[in-house]
């Protein structure tokens, strides 16, 4: 099932029906062990609706927190090596792809989060900005993959390159995540076979595009997650993006009216356009 957030209104396509909902409280809605089976109980209670609704540009996130998990597959690993090589940081990658421990860092509030068909942001102070396309996992509070989602991990790579320690401005600014279009929910783990696909479109042409299975992920998710939650709470739950391996040339560069469009299997398509912070 594929859940929407519509301002007050949670919208649902399950056994390729629409359902919707009032929803005063999205948090309240979400945040649970068990969703799917607690929706698909409650359905009786959801309206029927005879189309498919309009359903906008909101994120399907609520007061969660977006992290994200770094270095998790070896294209990746390369990219971030060659990025930061001139500032002598290019070991760091290598070490935290081999590491037993993961790399997770803070990504976005959800006043800093846009969802499908709404607008991105490059910094002013990059000069090199690429989207990163990323299974993102929905974590209840008690720690349980709930759902997932698609994420937009826009990234600043010339400023992460200048010195590993600015990734949290290469990472987190305004409009610096991108998430949608749903919480795909569903009783059993993601398949390893699901694929995730990215397009970048300048004035209708396409500048990158390339797909990868997730399989090739080199940590778990409930690994990851277990690493998030081990000094964490997350009262309302939280969204976890699990790594790109979808990396452009290094001759590659964002621009203002981009288009991202990324999807992966069973979730759909999450559309981002590119703009900047006036």
């Amino acid at each position: 099932m594929k859940l929407y957030k519509k301002q007050n209104q949670a919208i649902l396509n399950f056994n390729q029906k629409w359902y919707q909902k009032t929803v005063t409280n999205w948090d309240d809605l979400v945040n649970r062990k068990g969703l799917y089976a607690f929706i698909k109980n409650e359905l009786a209670l959801w309206e029927v609706l005879d189309n498919q609704p309009t359903l906008g540009q909101q994120a399907p996130i609520g007061n969660q927190e977006v992290w994200a998990a770094g270095v998790t597959y070896l294209r990746s690993k390369e990219a971030r090596m060659e990025e930061a090589k001139a500032a002598g940081g290019g070991d760091f990658y290598d070490k935290v792809y081999d590491a037993e421990r993961p790399e997770l860092f803070f990504k976005a509030t959800a006043a800093r989060t846009v969802g499908n068909g709404d607008t991105v942001y490059i910094r002013r102070d990059s000069t090199w900005n690429v989207p990163e396309p990323e299974l993102t996992l929905f974590c209840c509070s008690e720690g349980t993959i709930e759902g997932y989602s698609i994420g937009n991990d826009m990234s600043s790579r010339s400023i992460e390159g200048e010195n590993p320690l600015y990734l949290p401005q290469a990472k987190t600014y305004e409009r610096s995540a991108g998430l949608g279009p749903c919480i795909y929910i569903t009783d059993t783990p993601i398949a390893q076979s699901t694929v995730i696909r990215m397009n970048i479109l300048r004035n209708g042409k396409s500048m990158y595009q390339d797909s990868v299975p997730i399989s090739q992920i080199k940590r778990g998710l409930t690994e990851l997650t277990h690493y998030l939650f081990r000094e964490c709470n997350f009262p309302n739950g939280v969204f976890l993006m699990t790594g790109t391996c979808l990396v452009p040339d290094d001759s590659f560069t964002l621009a203002v009216g981009d288009e991202i469009r990324i999807s992966i299997d069973g979730i759909g398509e999450l559309v981002n356009f590119v703009g900047r912070r006036k």
